[in-house]
């Protein structure tokens, strides 16, 4: 039988780091746990004493205490007196894993039975590794040095409170936190002109899971739908999933081509905030005819708030405040701001659409988790979001003023299509730069930069455009990227 102090067998078993997300204590009984469940020990082997483990791991022998006394009410161990702690063997009762797969012997053709081509859609724009980079002018991440992580644990804690528990513990089938209902109501929506009532407004899984039950809901095969050129592809994909066909329209420096939009098209999907991914603003004539045709042609317009929760000099209200007769449907999402990893957005929409979408997610999610939901309800209410948006602006601001200025100073012959706010810029490179190749060899020397073909639809993509994020590159490490950006390319 093993010893209890046999330092081979418990010095492979643990990997204690104090630099690790997890408290010691949460680290401790992970290594049993994942130990008991591999079957590393046996029922009849005890665990080294809690003053020996403390010592071995160098942690306070109250933390292993905490540890193990956790782990015997989960029932994972249990303790003899004067004997030590032992594994449960009910633990151990159940079938081993297998460490190997079974060998198949039919294999089947999925992709001949699959009835759409997600995996041949253009792929998601991925940096695994941009927080290590040194230079990283990505897109759609949050900036860590700004997150506000006092206010978010805070909130986390009160919708862990037992009162909060029993309000967003039980299945709500297909409605929404009130809280949060209401919070998005009165703070997020009125910035942007819009005065929605509760039975207007759906909680979604981000902006893009709001388009993907937009799409299942009101689109199929012989759908047509009029697309920014360039513009999200996401959006273009989840369309085209759908069985939809999409139709790519102009993009000017006022925004969508409006006398382009082909007037038997039953769709029009628009970022009139911040075109995607130019930026450029949607003008208010341009609005103003959108409007007018919708309504003449009989179209339903699909707005995405595309970064409109940052502050602009000159903010404009959402097409959706302009809308009389029911026919533009706002689509909002908390990611640009808070995190994109949280996964919360909002349809706004006439009451009987969002009853509709209400019945289709309840098929497809039944509701985001409630837990979250409340949780982003409290951040609202106490004000923390606000404060985020202003402090989140001002920093964008200057980052944005300091990328222009090394810009003109190390790339003046790279052509800015826009110089105004949200979270990126979008460049043309001169003749003969490929921005795809130029990416590649950026990533080398720890620049991230995206390369702008994946936001066209045509099969011949232009090569020469790059889009340069903001959001997650520290304000003193923008020049020196520019400038080594400059470098490279030249």
């Amino acid at each position: 039988m093993s010893r209890r102090n046999d330092a081979a067998i418990w010095s492979s078993l643990f990997h204690i780091s104090a630099d690790s997300g997890q408290t010691l204590q949460a680290q401790i009984r992970q290594a049993i746990v994942a130990a008991i469940l591999d079957r590393q020990i046996a029922a009849s082997m005890p665990l080294p004493s809690c003053r020996v483990l403390a010592e071995k791991l160098g942690v306070a022998r109250g933390t292993v205490v905490l540890a193990f006394q956790q782990l015997v009410e989960q029932g994972f161990l249990i303790a003899r007196e004067r004997r030590g702690h032992f594994v449960n063997p009910d633990m151990l009762a159940t079938p081993e894993r297998p460490h190997k797969a079974r060998k198949q012997i039919h294999k089947i053709d999925w992709k001949a039975r699959r009835r759409i081509k997600a995996s041949e859609m253009p792929a998601a724009n991925r940096h695994e590794n941009w927080m290590n980079s040194s230079y990283p002018f990505v897109y759609s991440e949050f900036d860590p040095a700004l997150f506000p992580t006092a206010e978010w644990r805070e909130c986390n804690r009160m919708a862990l409170a037992v009162l909060e528990i029993r309000n967003w513990a039980a299945d709500m089938v297909d409605q929404d936190d009130p809280l949060l209902i209401e919070q998005i109501q009165a703070r997020l929506l009125p910035r942007r002109g819009i005065f929605a009532s509760p039975d207007e407004i759906i909680v979604t899984l981000g902006a893009q899971n709001a388009l993907y039950m937009l799409a299942a809901l009101l689109m199929g095969k012989g759908t047509k739908i009029a697309m920014e050129e360039p513009g999200y592809p996401d959006a273009r994909a989840i369309f085209q999933l759908s069985g939809a066909h999409t139709v790519p329209v102009p993009v000017d420096r006022s925004g969508l081509v409006t006398d382009a939009i082909p007037s038997d098209a039953g769709f029009i999907f628009v970022t009139p905030s911040h075109h995607c991914p130019t930026m450029v603003p949607l003008s208010q004539e341009r609005r103003q005819d959108l409007l007018a045709r919708a309504e003449r042609d009989d179209q339903i317009i699909i707005e995405d708030g595309y970064d409109n929760q940052l502050l602009d000099d000159a903010p404009q209200q959402a097409l959706k405040s302009s809308d009389q007769s029911g026919r533009v449907i706002h689509v909002g999402s908390l990611s640009k701001t808070l995190a994109p990893g949280l996964r919360l957005g909002y349809i706004v929409a006439s009451a009987e659409l969002i009853a509709e979408l209400r019945a289709l997610r309840r098929f497809m999610l039944r509701h985001p988790p409630a837990n979250n939901q409340r949780a982003v309800a409290l951040f609202l209410s106490l004000g923390h979001h606000e404060a985020l948006v202003r402090r989140l602006s001002d920093a964008l601001e200057e980052r944005r003023a300091r990328l222009r200025q090394a810009l003109a100073a190390y790339l003046p012959h790279w052509r800015l299509q826009h110089p105004g706010a949200g979270t990126s810029l979008w460049l043309e490179t001169p003749d003969g730069v490929n921005a795809r190749e130029l990416a590649a060899k950026a990533a080398s020397r720890s620049v991230i930069i995206e390369p702008g073909d994946r936001y066209f639809g045509f099969d011949e993509k232009p090569s020469r455009f790059v889009r340069l994020g903001i959001s997650s590159i520290a304000l003193q490490h923008i020049e020196p990227g520019i400038r080594q950006l400059a470098d490279i390319a030249a």
